[in-house]
């Protein structure tokens, strides 16, 4: 058996909405570390969010993409703690940031600096950040360094906010929307797929040997990219619509029963 590139989405995918992993998920997941593959994880959530999943797995080396594709990780029990920061892809939001607070006035803003840290307009706050956002004004965000931008707005349907994301035309940067009015933007080209297909020419991975399973808005370009993309039973009908089958979902343990086909 030719050892695969295994990418798993973590929210929706490998634990539930509720934060929780369940047994035989932390189970099949390490059998098929075990069958010698690699298995990296490919989240949206920030490196300090998406390591306390990685220690739960007990994935001690390889790699791990972040931010949407904006951080990538190599992670070795050797170093002092325990990873190492070998990417990280950075664009101005200045603009950005001005034609969404005219177009969605409700809107709350977040970035993730190019050193990790998240600031935040209106104490806007979210676990993916891993850390405490500090509360900083428009104008100072407009002139941070961004690798990941976060926009909340409670007083859009995701419907209309997607609609009014539309509208708006943006250019250079790469966006998706999430399942509530919640828009995750990062740089032009980047997103989990630009950050695995950089760590695969690494592993010297064939792109047949690829597999990502997902069940976001955030995973459409790496179902896609892989040679074998599954989506979770509860994603959104466009994001099945790019997928090569669909497993069970979240609740069902559908993580399991796809990396089951694996050992």
């Amino acid at each position: 058996m030719n050892k695969k590139m295994v990418c798993l989405d973590v929210d929706g995918t490998i634990v539930d909405f509720d934060g929780h992993m369940y047994p035989e998920v932390r189970a099949e997941i390490i059998n098929v570390m075990e069958a010698g593959h690699h298995v990296l994880i490919a989240t949206g959530r920030a490196f300090h969010a998406t390591l306390p999943i990685i220690r739960d797995i007990g994935l001690h080396c390889g790699y791990s993409v972040c931010s949407n594709g904006g951080v990538s990780l190599r992670l070795d029990s050797e170093l002092e703690e325990g990873y190492e920061i070998v990417a990280r892809s950075t664009f101005d939001p200045s603009s950005v940031l001005e034609k969404l607070r005219d177009r969605v006035p409700t809107a709350r803003f977040a970035i993730e600096d190019d050193e990790g840290n998240y600031l935040s307009t209106e104490r806007f706050q979210d676990f993916s950040f891993g850390v405490q956002a500090t509360g900083v004004t428009f104008e100072e965000l407009q002139e941070t360094t961004a690798v990941r931008l976060v926009v909340f707005s409670q007083g859009a349907s995701t419907r209309e906010f997607a609609s009014a994301i539309e509208s708006l035309g943006l250019q250079g940067i790469t966006y998706s929307v999430g399942y509530n009015a919640w828009l995750d933007v990062a740089g032009a080209g980047v997103s989990k797929a630009s950050g695995l297909e950089a760590l695969r020419q690494i592993l010297h991975v064939d792109p047949a040997d690829t597999v990502a399973i997902g069940d976001g808005f955030n995973d459409v370009e790496m179902l896609e990219w892989a040679g074998r993309g599954v989506a979770m039973g509860q994603a959104p009908m466009e994001v099945k619509q790019v997928a090569d089958e669909i497993t069970g979902t979240v609740h069902d343990g559908g993580l399991a029963t796809a990396l089951r086909t694996l050992h």
